[in-house]
């Protein structure tokens, strides 16, 4: 099914809009025919190939595909000496795509460069690993990186809904949301436990819709073995056994989740919010903690990542919280999609160009190292807000001794005074 529905068109890829939605620089680039090296970095399943040969059609580029997984130097030198050819006697341009680049060794890689750099072929790579470690850095500066996302719900459903269509099936709400749920962003999945799920449906009760059952069962019983509202419950208890700064009862739902199939990508990602969330300055290194699991979930893989997801998880629910950074989010969002004023004060404004002083930017602004604590009064919001305060911070944890600081240095009475040149 994922074969079958593999997108031809730009128009017809699903996700990745920031690079390939109405004004995305990849979509931009194909349209201009003026491709250049490339390296797509991502997780399995979001489309990486599939942008290649989009990329490569759209420009009227030729491709050739090789596989670092099972092409050797001899299979790079062909292709380089057929896109020379193909340049040479018809002026037809090359993309080479490479499959899981960074398994290329220095010496295949090396023998990339020369052609990437006078323009012989366009190199488009796809890797999932972190390119900065894997890929040499001399190819990296022949390249532009472009970040792959994991597919979000709706786009997952776009393409159930696509994989129904082609298989003249139908599917319960239930069992849609557990298809997608179960993917965690990568399309290929959601349409294999989809075909196989109906392929059961086929076999066993003929005319009826997919329902979790199927789902369950095409994924070797992974998952909404129980039903989807209760997967859900668990997702919830877990992050507010995290909130509630009970860590027997996070680590409890963590593990649940992950013995009933849950992706530790998944779980890495809660965290992540959370710290930010729930923690946030109360203790800002939790947000740290957070993310260094999150990438030593990808780096680690399970079954070891559980040991990484359990140290953070017991950790942020150590910690003390405030939710003091998603209130001022809040506020500060509510007023400028009210309608607040965005006039940025004339001494704040950018005074770089000629004549900006004429027009008095920046003639006003007093440079806050100047002074001592590196801090001066002046106004920052618009003038229709001046004074308004939209950051309410609570005194738990780290917070309370932050603002102190804050409020202790920006109350000083020789505030205005600046600091004496150094002679």
């Amino acid at each position: 099914m994922a074969e079958l529905l593999r997108p031809r068109t730009l128009d017809e890829v699903v996700g990745q809009d920031h690079l390939v939605g109405v004004n995305g620089p990849l979509r931009r680039l194909a349209e201009a025919r003026q491709l250049t090296s490339m390296i797509l970095w991502g997780p399995a399943g979001t489309g990486k190939t599939t942008l290649a040969r989009i990329l490569a059609t759209s420009a009227n580029y030729v491709i050739e595909s090789l596989s670092a997984v099972s092409s050797g130097v001899k299979d790079v030198r062909e292709a380089l000496t057929r896109a020379r050819e193909r340049l040479g006697e018809r002026g037809q341009r090359t993309v080479l795509f490479i499959d899981e680049v960074h398994r290329f060794n220095k010496a295949q890689q090396d023998l990339l460069l020369p052609a990437t750099e006078t323009g012989e072929v366009v190199l488009i790579g796809a890797t999932t690993e972190n390119p900065y470690f894997e890929v040499n850095a001399a190819l990296m500066s022949r390249s532009t990186l472009w970040r792959l996302h994991p597919l979000g719900e709706e786009d997952l459903v776009t393409l159930v809904r696509r994989g129904l269509e082609l298989r003249g099936a139908t599917i319960t709400d239930e069992a849609l949301r557990a298809v997608t749920s179960s993917a965690d962003g990568d399309a290929r999945s959601a349409l294999t436990t989809l075909d196989t799920a109906i392929v059961l449906v086929s076999l066993e009760d003929p005319g009826e819709p997919v329902d979790v059952s199927h789902v369950a069962r095409a994924r070797d019983g992974r998952l909404y073995h129980q039903s989807a509202d209760t997967h859900y419950d668990q997702i919830s208890a877990f992050i507010k056994s995290v909130r509630g700064s009970d860590p027997d009862g996070a680590l409890y739902w963590m593990v649940t989740l992950l013995e009933s199939g849950e992706s530790a990508r998944f779980l890495a990602r809660r965290l992540v919010i959370l710290a930010s969330e729930d923690v946030g300055l109360a203790e800002p290194l939790g947000l740290l903690v957070a993310e260094a699991a999150a990438r030593a979930v990808e780096f680690v893989g399970l079954p070891e990542a559980r040991l990484t997801l359990a140290h953070a998880t017991i950790a942020l629910a150590l910690m003390p919280k405030s939710n003091s950074v998603t209130r001022a989010l809040g506020a500060v969002t509510g007023a400028v999609q009210s309608g607040a004023s965005t006039q940025v004060p004339a001494h704040l404004r950018d005074a770089s160009y000629r004549s900006a002083a004429l027009l008095g930017h920046g003639t006003e602004y007093r440079y806050a190292h100047d002074y001592p604590q590196g801090w001066v009064d002046q106004q920052y919001l618009p003038d229709e807000l001046e004074g308004a305060t939209f950051f309410d911070p609570s005194h738990y944890g780290r917070e309370g001794a932050l603002v102190e600081q804050w409020r202790a240095r920006t109350n000083r009475s020789h505030q205005d005074e600046p600091i004496a040149p150094v002679e």
